[in-house]
This record gives C-alpha cells, sequence and structure tokens, in this order.
C-alpha cells in the first residue's frame, strides 16, 4: 500500500510517500481501506518534532473514514463505512495518511450515511471537538458565543452547531480577506490587540460563553471580556500550549468559569458522530471543506495548513 511517511522532525518535505506492507491484523483491530483523512495542527506539531512521544518513522493522521476491509468484531462486517479518531491514532501506532490503516476496535464508530468521502473526512475531529466544547459551555438559546479563531475548521463547526441552537454568534479572525467566509451574526477581525471595544460596543457586558480556538496567547484576554459570570472554554492551541505567567486568582475575574474541552475525550462516541452526519444531510450543518489533496500531494497539503491559508477544513484522500 501506498503511505505518507514522517521520516523525522522537520519540514512538510519530510513526509515521504512511501510503497509499505499492509500491516497484519492482531486480535480486538480491524483493517480499515482509508478513503479519507481530515488534517489537523496536532499532526502539524507532529511533524515538527514537538511531540516527545512519537518516535519515526511514523504514519501520522490522528483521524480517517473508510470501510472495514478485515475484521473479526461481528459490529465491523466487511464493508461497513468507518470513522476513527484519536486514540493514540498516528502518534503510538500508525494513523490515516495511508491506504489501508490497522485500528484498535474500540476507535471504530460505524457510520450510516451517503455523504461523499471528502466531507464525511471533514466531520469527525473537527465537528465532534466543537460539539464537546459547545457542551463544555451549556451553550443554550439565545445565548451570546464569541469564537476565536472563527476560521479554524472547529471555529466554524461551532458556529454552525451554536447557530442551530439558536445562540447568537460573533468569531474573530486575523485576516480581513477571511472575514467573509464567518458564518456567524457578527464579526470581528483580530488583529492581535485587544477585542475588549469591538466587542463592548455590541454586546456591553460582554458575551455569555468564549470559545478560544487560539489558546495561550488570548486566554487571559478572553478572561477579561466574557461578562462575569461567564465562560471560557480553551480548546485549541493554534498559538501554542503554554500561557506564560498565568496566575488563575488575578486573571480569572470573581464568578466567572474557565474551562477545556480535550478531543480524546470524542474517541468512539459513535451516537455524536451520527448525529453530526444526518445533521449535515439534513442541511442544518454546512461543513466547510476548504481544499481536497490526494495522499501523494500530503506535503503540499502541510505547507498549505501551515502558512494559515485555510479556511475550515483541509481533507487528503487517497
Amino acid at each position: 500500500m501506498r503511505a505518507a511517511v514522517c521520516v523525522r522532525a522537520g519540514g512538510p518535505e519530510v513526509l515521504e510517500i512511501r510503497k509499505v506492507p499492509i500491516p497484519a491484523v492482531p486480535s480486538g483491530w480491524s483493517l480499515i481501506e482509508v478513503k479519507g483523512a481530515g488534517l489537523n495542527r496536532s499532526e502539524l506539531r507532529t511533524r515538527q518534532g514537538h511531540s516527545p512521544s512519537v518516535t519515526f518513522p511514523r504514519i501520522l493522521g490522528i483521524e480517517c473514514v473508510g470501510v472495514v476491509a478485515e475484521s473479526a468484531d461481528p459490529r465491523l462486517p466487511t464493508g461497513t463505512t468507518v470513522a476513527a479518531v484519536m486514540g493514540e491514532m498516528g502518534r503510538a501506532f500508525d494513523g490515516g495518511y495511508a491506504e489501508y490503516a490497522v485500528l484498535p476496535n474500540d476507535l471504530l464508530m460505524p457510520i450510516t450515511t451517503t455523504l461523499p468521502w471528502e466531507v464525511l473526512a471533514a466531520l469527525p475531529e473537527t465537528y465532534l471537538t466543537a460539539q464537546g466544547s459547545l457542551d463544555a459551555l451549556r451553550i443554550a438559546s439565545g445565548d451570546r458565543l464569541l469564537i476565536r479563531g472563527g476560521t479554524s475548521s472547529v471555529g466554524m463547526a461551532a458556529a454552525a452547531i451554536a447557530t442551530a441552537v439558536g445562540a447568537e454568534t460573533a468569531a474573530t479572525t486575523r485576516s480581513q480577506a477571511k472575514a467573509g467566509a464567518l458564518r456567524t451574526d457578527h464579526a470581528f477581525v483580530d488583529e492581535g490587540g485587544s477585542l475588549q471595544a469591538a466587542v463592548r460596543a455590541l454586546w456591553p457586558e460582554g458575551p455569555d460563553h468564549i470559545l478560544d480556538l487560539v489558546g495561550a496567547r488570548t486566554a487571559l484576554d478572553s478572561l477579561a471580556l466574557v461578562r462575569r459570570g461567564g465562560t471560557v472554554c480553551i480548546s485549541g492551541s493554534l498559538s501554542g500550549w503554554l500561557i506564560p505567567d498565568f496566575e488563575p486568582i488575578a486573571a480569572i475575574p470573581s464568578g466567572t468559569r474557565l474551562t477545556s474541552f480535550h478531543s480524546k475525550d470524542i474517541a468512539g462516541n459513535t451516537r455524536a458522530l451520527q448525529y453530526i452526519v444526518d445533521q449535515v444531510e439534513a442541511g442544518a450543518y454546512r461543513p466547510t471543506v476548504d481544499r481536497v489533496f490526494g495522499l501523494t500531494e500530503v506535503a503540499a497539503a502541510h505547507q498549505h495548513m501551515e502558512s494559515d491559508q485555510a479556511v475550515g477544513k483541509v481533507v487528503i484522500v487517497p
């Protein structure tokens, strides 16, 4: 089979297309013919060498969709459409950047769908993370939600879900050129400063909730911006992992809540993913697929993602 093998830490050029054996299938695992895989920033950081637990060579890819090619699990007959995400895919064992992947059965989510593969591939990590983040915020109809990092794939998914719930939404982007792509009630261009004046002009008390996908760089500003008693959920790390000089008592206003959502909590959640797929098929959610690359173009796909050109999800298909 063909696979994109990350041979060492470095730039996109370290992703080499190689012919490798189709792996044997151990007990409790299944062989999946990969039909599509969404690209994620975590894979970019792993490729750059920022994941100490990952050894090279490694086939990256923390998510994929496809069909069961071989399995002893009675719930996974040959030909079943499945999705898989997280659970150390592409880190402790080879992931979705290949024509076939051998994956643990408990990660596999059987899905009924007629969606094209490139659309289905854009959903698992992105929409499950967005749904989990909004659940952590306890979003409800009439709430005011600000999404920081709104043109990221998770940001656009969160906007779709929150709008369907009946929330009033606003989102930020660093690029004026991308502002028109935001499917929210309000859009702000964040040029690196505080959003206080612009957001307070819209919502004098501040938003009820902030979903912060930028992360370390904007977390403290988000805590100051959300209404007193509101909630900030950090679910992304577009600006890095650590908040420097973080003093919780000084940084978190009294009564305001700071939480997070980690996408490891979505692994194997078939019911949640099937609901998302059904909503997409019904037209309630409109996923944004930025570009589709072939497997042999994975280095170009990483370059596209790394240069912040994407609006929405980047997908590779074998």
